[in-house]
């Protein structure tokens, strides 16, 4: 029994090879550009012209809206381009589980990191674009400069929890599922499947709000900061 899809290899030549994990990414990718495309087809305005396939994306977009305003306390709109497919992605990537053949890419701890990684990114990225170079690369060297290690081992040991925790908590999740499976086959496969389903879900949630959090804070802190400073200085003028 395989626990991850890196050990499913079809095709190799020296370095290069073609394992499970790169295949069942693509054919996520492929699910998500053929379901996008489906559902917005036919785009219409007005609550009688509205299909139930878009009536169904605009509630799962402004539920993810809401969670991302409630978890960043900050307008959603910048962020939802990348935290939605962050979570649509790693759904649909566990979900794909129930197809006979097909195992999550989200197993693959280079798939973990390859996610991670881009939160990695993305961090700086909104901090510099919301704060400035300058006022959101000073939080490396505060309290002193001496602390800018430490605070880089931090930012990278947060990155690599990350992508840890959802490997290892799809992976034990798939595991447990083809145990209990190959324990009892014939009274619990689909609720097995279904408690899968419900986890892998779970799981894209977290990480998507994990992965938003994280970019709010780095903006936040530095701008409590600076918000503080503003406001000493307002008092001293008054003073």
């Amino acid at each position: 029994m395989e626990i991850t899809p890196d050990h499913i290899i079809y095709w190799q030549s020296g370095f290069f090879k073609l394992n499970a994990t790169l295949v069942f990414s693509w054919v996520t990718m492929l699910v998500l550009v053929f379901m996008a495309g489906w559902v917005t087809r036919h785009l219409a305005v007005g609550p009688d012209r509205i299909s139930r396939w878009q009536h169904g994306v605009e509630i799962i977009v402004t539920a993810m809206r809401d969670q991302i305003g409630d978890a960043s306390r900050q307008d959603a709109r910048p962020f939802l381009p990348f935290i939605g497919t962050l979570f649509l992605f790693i759904a649909t990537a566990n979900i794909i589980e129930i197809i006979p053949g097909l195992m999550s890419p989200a197993a693959s701890l280079s798939t973990t990191l390859a996610l991670a990684l881009c939160v990695f990114i993305a961090v700086p990225l909104f901090g510099i674009q919301s704060l400035g170079w300058g006022r959101y690369l000073q939080h490396y060297i505060e309290p002193t400069p001496v602390m800018l290690p430490f605070n880089l081992i931090s930012e990278l040991s947060r990155t690599i929890a990350l992508a840890i925790r959802l490997f290892g908590n799809v992976m034990s999740t798939s595991l447990l599922v083809a145990i209990l499976l190959s324990i009892v086959p014939l009274f619990f496969p689909v609720v097995m499947q279904a408690f899968g389903l419900l986890v892998g879900v779970i799981q894209a949630y977290v990480f998507a709000i994990l992965a938003m959090v994280y970019i709010a804070s780095g903006m936040r802190r530095q701008q409590a900061k600076t918000d503080a400073a503003d406001a000493t200085v307002a008092s001293e003028g008054q003073a």
